[in-house]
C-alpha cells in the first residue's frame, strides 16, 4: 500500500466525498423533473425489454441510531397496511404506462424494514407486482431481512413469491457497539434467521457489516467478521459508518468521542478485508466481497460489473424503476425521485398521478463522466477506447482529464494510451480519484469520509 503519510496528504483521512452510487449525486437533483418526465421515460422503455424494480418500505419497528436512511418508526400495523395499498395503486399506475412485454430482471424490496409486512401483505404485494410484469429468465428477487423482524410465516410467503436472494444487516456483533448504535441483534438471532432462510432453499445470501463504529477495535471487528463468515454469506458489503448527525438527527444519540480516528478506520477496514480474502472471497470494487461463484465475482471477471443505489450489481438493465416514498428511478434519460415524505407520496398516488418531485436530466457530459466514475469504482481503470466509441468525446479530451488526475495524485496512477489504471496500493483513494471526474460543486452536506 502507498505510505500512510502520502495517503493522508492526498486527503484519505479528512476528505468528504460521495459514495458515487449515482452521478450526479442526489444533492444535485432539482425540481425540474416532473411526473410528466417520469411517465414519458416509462413509456420510452422498449417493448419486451428487461428492467429492474425497487420497492421501498420506509417503516421500522424501531429506529436504529446509526442509520441515515429515510425511515419512520411505527408500533402498529395500520400505517403499514395503508402504505401497502398505496404501493399497489402505484404499481397499477405503472402498469398503465409500461410498454408491452417488459419483464423484471431484478426485483428488490428495501427499506426501512420490508419484513415488517405481514405474510398476507407480502403475498398481496408480490401478486400485484407480477400483474405488472413477470420475471425474466434468471431473475433475481431480493429482500432486505431484519433478523429481529422475521418468522417462518413471513419467510414462507416470500419464498412462495419467488424470493431467491436474502439480504441481512449485521453491522457488528459486539453487544457494547450494538447498544451504542441502537441496534441490538445477537449472533444467535442472526444465525436463526439465516438457518430459516437456508432451510427454504434460498441459497443466495447478502450481508452488510460496518467499520468505523463507536467503540470498535481491531479485536472486535475480527470477532464479528469471523462470526459472519461462519454463516457463509455469498456477498458481503463492508461499509464505512458515515457519522452525519447534522443530516441524520438520530445519530446525535451516538457519542462522537467514541468513534475511531480516521487512521484507525483504515486499520479496521484492512483487518476485515484481509479476513474475507483469507477466506477465499473475491474483492469486488472498493467495499464488497463475494464467493467465486457469485454473480458479482462473475461480472467482475467479465467486465460487466455495474454500480447503482444498492452498491455493486451484476444487473446490466438500463432502467431501474423505484416505487414508494423517496425512491429514485434511473432511466437512460435521467434520474427521477418520488416525494420523500410518505404523506406527500400518498397524496399524489391517490390522485392517480406519479409522485415525482425532483431529479436530473442527463447531459452528454453527465453520461460520459458517469461512465468514467463507474469504470473507476468497478474496475479501477478507465478505458479510453470504450469512452470514445460510446460517448461524444475524443481521445485528446479523455487523455487531458486523465493526465490532470494523475498529476493531482502525485503520479501514483498509471496513464497510457489505453486509459488510466489504479494500482492496488492506491485503491483506498478510489472515491477521491472519482471526485476528480465530478464536474459538480461538491460542497453539499451529507458526503462521507473517504475511508
Amino acid at each position: 500500500m502507498v505510505a500512510r503519510t502520502q495517503l493522508s496528504r492526498l486527503g484519505l483521512f479528512d476528505a468528504k466525498v460521495p459514495r458515487y452510487t449515482s452521478y450526479p449525486t442526489s444533492p444535485h437533483f432539482k425540481n425540474d423533473v416532473t411526473p410528466t418526465n417520469f411517465s414519458d421515460w416509462i413509456q420510452a422503455i422498449p417493448e419486451n425489454s428487461d428492467i429492474s424494480l425497487y420497492l421501498h418500505v420506509p417503516f421500522c419497528r424501531r429506529l436504529c441510531w446509526f442509520c441515515a436512511c429515510r425511515t419512520q418508526g411505527t408500533a402498529s400495523g395500520e400505517p403499514v397496511t395503508a402504505y401497502v395499498e398505496t404501493l399497489k395503486d402505484e404499481l397499477s399506475l405503472l402498469k398503465r404506462h409500461l410498454p408491452r412485454g417488459v419483464r423484471l430482471s431484478r426485483l428488490h424490496w428495501g427499506g426501512g424494514t420490508p419484513t415488517l409486512l405481514s405474510p398476507d401483505h407480502m403475498r398481496d404485494l408480490s401478486a400485484t407486482v407480477r400483474e405488472v410484469a413477470d420475471f425474466a429468465d434468471n431473475y433475481e428477487f431480493s429482500v432486505e431481512i431484519d433478523p429481529n423482524e422475521i418468522d417462518a410465516a413471513r419467510l414462507d410467503a416470500l419464498f412462495e413469491a419467488g424470493m431467491n436472494r436474502a439480504s441481512i444487516g449485521v453491522q457488528d456483533f459486539d453487544p457494547e457497539i450494538q447498544k451504542t448504535i441502537g441496534r441490538e441483534q445477537s449472533f444467535e438471532t442472526t444465525k436463526r434467521a439465516v438457518d430459516m432462510i437456508r432451510d427454504r432453499g434460498i441459497q443466495s445470501l447478502n450481508a452488510d457489516i460496518l467499520y468505523g463504529l463507536p467503540h470498535q477495535t481491531r479485536s472486535k471487528i475480527v470477532d464479528s467478521v469471523q462470526k459472519l463468515l461462519s454463516l457463509s454469506p455469498d456477498r458481503v458489503a463492508l461499509y464505512g459508518y458515515a457519522h452525519v448527525p447534522w443530516m441524520a438527527k438520530r445519530q446525535q444519540m451516538i457519542p462522537s468521542d467514541a468513534l475511531p480516528r480516521p487512521d484507525d478506520r483504515l486499520d479496521l477496514f484492512e483487518t476485515a478485508r484481509k479476513l474475507f480474502v483469507w477466506d477465499n472471497y473475491d474483492e469486488i470494487g472498493i467495499d464488497h466481497f463475494a464467493t467465486k461463484e457469485d454473480g458479482l465475482s462473475v461480472a467482475a471477471r467479465n467486465g460487466t460489473l455495474r454500480r447503482n443505489f444498492q452498491g455493486y450489481t451484476d444487473d446490466t438493465s438500463d432502467v431501474l424503476v423505484g416505487l414508494g416514498a423517496s425512491s429514485i428511478s434511473r432511466f437512460p434519460q435521467g434520474y427521477a425521485q418520488n416525494a420523500p415524505a410518505t404523506s406527500a407520496y400518498t397524496k399524489a398516488i391517490r390522485a392517480h398521478a406519479f409522485s415525482t418531485v425532483r431529479g436530473h436530466s442527463f447531459s452528454e457530459q453527465d453520461k460520459l463522466r458517469a461512465r468514467m466514475i463507474e469504470m473507476l469504482m468497478c474496475d479501477f481503470r478507465v478505458d479510453t477506447s470504450e469512452l470514445v466509441r460510446d460517448y461524444n468525446t475524443t481521445e485528446t479530451e479523455i487523455r487531458g482529464i486523465l493526465e490532470r488526475t494523475n498529476s493531482a495524485f502525485e503520479d501514483l496512477l498509471v496513464v497510457d494510451d489505453t486509459g488510466l489504471f489504479v494500482p492496488p496500493g492506491a485503491r483506498p483513494l478510489t472515491r477521491i480519484i472519482a471526485r476528480s471526474f465530478d464536474a459538480y460543486d461538491l460542497s453539499s452536506a451529507g458526503h462521507s469520509s473517504a475511508i
